[in-house]
């Protein structure tokens, strides 16, 4: 790309909209020529991408009203093969042919996983390690009504919060990264004083073919796709298609990473696939409706974190390809769901784009050091490259928000600069640090510069957040960030001054840890931009129980917990969708 800001003119007939151009950064937009960031080093620093203790341990769950606090342990297997009620496994129907094929198949395969079992797997495809302690998946937990509350729930919490998380139906046989397990969403349901909750599995392709089976047979993108036994793997799985053993017609994605409600539709989403459209129940049960394509108008994958402005209702995504050119596309949909045509994004190469900003004018887009480099699986290695060439120790992973300021000609993004870039994918020795950033990208001279913006002495990692969604694309003052110590745990999260660097810490308890932070603003028409309330699922690690955690923004004081009747793993993202909006799903 070239060393200035690219700006480019996006049109559609179909339908117009002001927000007509784009950034896209290159070495001189994301930092080249930026301010020098100081960083300190932290004592106990944990080197592997996701390190927990190196056993896999699966709780079972007490029964109901026991007070029993013992933890018993059950054969993965056991737990997570318990099939979804809303999609019962199916027998398959194979002919003599399919059948020999099928085992000779399984033949090969066996031999693949006695060679793969010679040589130890990286601690990035160790299930051993990304799986480990509650990481682990739950089976799935039907409705359960009238939950304990500790403290009162502030009346304007009606509603459902929802979190999406990897929960692999089947135990590993082989390589897996957390990214890898397939979708479950957890969904506590606020009704008039009483709150419920249930977990179900999102009902994918892969899923429903895999539970049909009786076993993984679908590759692991992170997990399983290095090296020459990756090659093996995908040629095994075609292998399988060609006999009919199972159709990769209708998408390989485990919908394990987004939440977005948009146009009367939860959408959960992973990059690797299109959009599922789930439904909640009138009872707080969650039903996959089906793999969604916006009524035949998507026809790629779709990144898993859309923007929805809040004031125009436009939902602005993305789509990348690591195979064939163009590598991303940039397209937005209207309030009432109709897509623009797609705008190709000019990259060099294959590029791992996990999310972008907007502002009220432009959409910012990051050319970031992950690439794919499919030929790296040909000389043995993982095709998930940090490409050392482009603009080092800028790697952000998640963008929390973006705005114009017109009187400096610039636009500013707030994000996380995560050093080293591909350590959540490859192991690596040195410390992951993930360090909160302002950019600013000049308009006129096409330059940036980046501040750290809590001072080094009192820095944290901060991954996972997000600011107050009625000014995404605006100038907001706060962001409510998940503080990742000891990584890759949440201890609590941070309320982070974007302007002075003051940060307010809440802590979620003695080995309590959560996840991502939820900001709900009490009301639309707050004056106040932090009038709201975080909402956060916890995991006390003493006591092996979840529970859902509520606290005042403004006062950073815990207003309620919710006790729930499972236990629920450590997660990715999440929305919540108020009541009203519940009763107009399509």
């Amino acid at each position: 790309m070239s060393s200035s800001t690219s700006i480019s003119s996006i049109s559609n007939p179909a339908w117009s909209n002001p927000r007509t151009q784009f950034l896209s950064s290159s070495k001189d937009v994301f930092g080249s020529n930026s301010s020098s960031v100081s960083f300190r080093k932290r004592p106990n620093s944990i080197v592997s991408a996701l390190q927990t203790p190196s056993i896999i341990q699966i709780p079972k769950q007490s029964p109901p009203n026991t007070s029993t606090g013992s933890i018993e342990l059950m054969k993965l297997k056991e737990l997570i093969e318990s099939p979804s009620s809303s999609s019962p496994a199916v027998q398959q129907n194979l002919n003599v042919f399919q059948k020999l094929a099928a085992m000779a198949l399984d033949a090969i395969e066996d031999g693949m996983k006695a060679r793969e079992k010679l040589h130890p797997l990286p601690k990035t495809a160790d299930p051993n390690v990304q799986i480990a302690g509650n990481f682990s998946p739950v089976p799935e937990q039907p409705v359960r009504h009238g939950l304990p509350v500790v403290g009162k729930v502030p009346e304007c919490i009606e509603g459902v919060y929802l979190r999406n998380g990897a929960n692999p139906l089947f135990e590993p046989t082989s390589g897996h990264h957390l990214f890898d397990g397939d979708g479950m969403i957890y969904a506590v349901k606020f009704d008039n004083g009483s709150v419920s909750y249930a977990c179900r599995f999102t009902e994918t392709q892969r899923l429903v073919q895999e539970r049909a089976i009786g076993k993984p047979v679908f590759p692991k993108a992170i997990g399983e796709l290095h090296g020459h036994s990756g090659i093996a793997k995908l040629l095994l799985f075609y292998a399988r298609g060609m006999c009919g053993l199972l159709d990769h017609s209708q998408g390989l994605g485990v919908a394990n990473a987004g939440l977005v409600y948009f146009n009367n539709r939860l959408l959960a989403m992973s990059e690797d696939d299109l959009p599922y459209h789930v439904r909640v129940t009138p009872s707080g049960d969650l039903k996959t409706a089906g793999r969604y394509n916006f009524g035949d108008q998507l026809d790629s994958t779709m990144i898993a974190h859309p923007k929805l402005d809040p004031v125009s209702g436009e939902l602005f995504a993305l789509s990348y390809d690591v195979v064939k050119k163009p590598y991303l596309k940039y397209f937005r949909f209207s309030p009432d769901g109709r897509k623009s045509e797609d705008v190709a994004i000019d990259l060099g190469k294959p590029t791992m784009v996990h999310d972008f900003a907007i502002t009220e004018n432009f959409v910012v887009v990051p050319d970031h050091q992950v690439v794919f480099e499919m030929s790296e699986m040909i000389r043995g290695g993982s095709p998930v490259v940090y490409d050392k060439e482009k603009v080092p120790d800028c790697f952000c992973f998640h963008l929390w928000n973006a705005w114009e300021e017109p009187e400096s000609d610039e636009v500013v993004v707030i994000g996380s600069c995560m050093t080293p870039a591909d350590s959540i994918f490859n192991e690596c020795n040195e410390e992951l640090k993930s360090v909160l950033s302002e950019i600013r990208l000049n308009l006129k001279t096409g330059k940036s510069t980046r501040r750290q913006i809590i001072s080094p002495e009192n820095d944290v990692n901060l991954e996972a957040g997000m600011v107050n969604k009625n000014l995404l694309g605006r100038k907001s003052k706060f962001a409510y960030l998940a503080i990742a110590e000891p990584w890759p745990k949440v201890s609590g999260f941070a309320k982070v001054d974007l302007s002075t660097g003051e940060t307010k810490k809440f802590i979620y308890g003695e080995e309590k840890y959560g996840g991502e932070p939820l900001f709900l603003p009490r009301d639309a028409n707050s004056a106040a931009e932090d009038d709201g309330y975080i909402l956060a699922f916890v995991h006390d690690e003493k006591t092996w129980k979840s529970e859902l955690q509520i606290v005042n923004a403004m006062t950073m004081e815990l207003e309620a917990t919710v006790k729930l009747p499972s236990r629920v793993p450590y997660g990715f993202h999440g929305t919540f969708i108020n009541a009203g909006d519940l009763e107009t799903q399509a």
